[in-house]
Order: structure tokens, then C-alpha cells, then sequence
């Protein structure tokens, strides 16, 4: 197996963690803001105590590097909270089909930021994602609340869109687990004031427990995967892998929530898992 393989593979099984995420939004009962604090503390924490047992260094080179990380960090807390939003407001259909936009601004900012061609296979499949997304919006109305969790799960589209190229700039230099510790670590940070403004909501023993196995799990584990398997795909590809997380995130919400998606939503996740399958098949002789 060769190291693209293996960065293929290591992106695919993140995915499919982050995939499952979304129901978690729907068993916790804490409001969004708290949940992705306990979710970015828990992930950072893990992956601190880890390096401390195994006696590694953490220190990112440059001050420059440093303050990017944090940065993408803060951008990370946006991604996450307008994600949890989106499901609680909504659905978890509606919140990760929307999210599933989000290899459209990638592969149009990308070749800007990096100096890439613009392949044609790139602006098909974004079409084809886009196609997929707007067959599951609701008619739009602001007082309907699947129209505001569409809004939020664009939201965190965008936001996530950007963190996935700042990460590109690392994922050479850097393992996928200390970025992932420093944009935790730096979202952490950007959530803490909630305590202090926001009413501090009841936090029972159920609530303790999932976040640390959202945290641990599905944050920590599969965020250093996604990062890691950067080192040699595309953030294009890489993006386009990752609108599978909708079609995890659907079949989760059926099976652990009974939510059951609507014709035009399972057309759209259709339209878009087959485009990520071919451009899946075709990444290991395209890049």
C-alpha cells in the first residue's frame, strides 16, 4: 500500500467518525455553544496527554505557524457551533447535507491560494455537489426552521471550507495530531467567555460521557486522520471524500434518532455520494 493509498484510507475512516457526530448534537442536551466546548476540550486534552506519555515535543516552529493554527482554530469553533445549530433547529439530514457544500469553495479558492490549475473534473463534481445540495432545501422561509438550519449548515460550510485549505499549509510540516491539538486548544480558548455570558446549563453524568467520547473518538482521532491524510491529497479531494459525512451522518440520524429524510433530501444525498465515489476512484491517478 503506498502513502497516497494510505492517506486515502486514513481520510475515509475520519470521515466516516465525523459522519456519526451529527446525532450526538441530538442526545446531548446542552445548547450548541457547550457542546462543541466540551467536544474541542476533550479532544485536545486527549491528544495533550498523549504526546506528554510518549515524551514528544509539542512546539510548532514559527511564531507565524503558531498564530495560523490558533487562527484556524477559532475558525474551527465557528465551523462546529453553526453545525450543532443547524442540527438542533433542524435535522441531521438538513445539517450535514448542507455541510456536504463545502468542496465547492474549496475548489474554487484552492488553485487562488496555491497556484493550481483549475481542473475540469473539479468544477463538475462542485456542480454536481451543488445540484445535490440544493435538492434538499426546504422552501425558503426565514420563520421555518429547516430554512434556518440550511442557513447555519452553510454557515458551517463555508467556515469549514476555509479551515480545510489553512490545513493544507501544515499538513507537510506538521502531524495531523499537533495541528489538531493546537486548533482544539485554540477553540477552547475562543469558547471559554460563553461560561461568563451565557447561563451555565446543567451538566449531568449522561452529558459528561458523551462529550468525552465525541471529544476523544470522533473529534481528537478523526480530526488528526482527516489533517494527516493531507500530506499527499488535495484539499479538493480531501473535500470531496468528506461530503460522505452526509450520507453517514443521514443513515445515523435514521437508525440512533428515527428521523427519516425526504424524497428530494435522499436524491440530493444520492447526487452527491455518486460524485464522491468517482472522484474517490479517480483521485489515486489524478493527483
Amino acid at each position: 500500500m503506498n502513502d497516497q493509498t494510505k492517506d486515502l484510507l486514513k481520510i475515509h475512516i475520519s470521515v466516516f467518525l465525523l459522519g456519526l457526530t451529527g446525532v450526538f448534537g441530538k442526545f446531548i442536551t446542552l445548547p450548541a455553544p457547550y457542546i462543541v466546548l466540551g467536544r474541542v476540550f476533550f479532544a485536545s486534552l486527549a491528544i495533550l496527554l498523549l504526546y506528554k506519555l510518549r515524551g514528544v515535543n509539542i512546539k510548532i516552529a514559527s511564531v507565524r505557524d503558531r498564530l495560523l493554527t490558533c487562527f484556524t482554530g477559532a475558525i474551527l469553533a465557528l465551523h462546529w457551533t453553526a453545525f450543532y445549530q443547524s442540527v438542533q433547529v433542524s435535522t441531521v439530514a438538513i445539517a450535514v447535507l448542507t455541510f456536504s457544500a463545502y468542496p465547492i469553495f474549496v475548489t474554487f479558492a484552492e488553485p487562488f491560494m496555491f497556484h493550481e490549475k483549475l481542473r475540469k473534473i473539479d468544477i463538475l463534481s462542485s456542480f454536481l455537489i451543488l445540484a445535490g445540495v440544493v435538492l434538499i432545501v426546504p422552501a425558503f422561509n426565514i420563520s421555518n426552521s429547516m430554512t434556518i438550519g440550511f442557513l447555519w449548515g452553510m454557515l458551517s460550510s463555508v467556515a469549514f471550507a476555509m479551515t480545510s485549505l489553512m490545513n493544507r499549509n501544515f499538513a507537510s510540516s506538521y502531524s495531523g495530531t499537533l495541528i489538531a491539538l493546537y486548533e482544539q486548544g485554540a477553540a477552547t480558548i475562543v469558547l471559554l467567555p460563553i461560561l461568563l455570558l451565557r447561563p451555565i446549563p446543567q451538566f449531568d453524568a449522561n452529558n459528561i460521557l458523551l462529550l468525552v467520547l465525541l471529544g476523544v473518538v470522533f473529534t481528537g482521532c478523526a480530526h488528526s486522520l482527516f489533517i494527516s491524510g493531507l500530506k499527499t491529497i488535495r484539499a479538493q479531494t480531501g473535500g470531496v471524500i468528506a461530503s460522505l459525512e452526509s450520507v453517514y451522518g443521514v443513515i445515523s440520524s435514521v437508525l440512533l434518532v428515527g428521523e427519516i429524510p425526504s424524497v428530494k433530501e435522499c436524491i440530493g444525498g444520492a447526487l452527491i455520494i455518486g460524485t464522491v465515489l468517482i472522484l474517490t476512484m479517480c483521485a489515486s491517478t489524478k493527483e
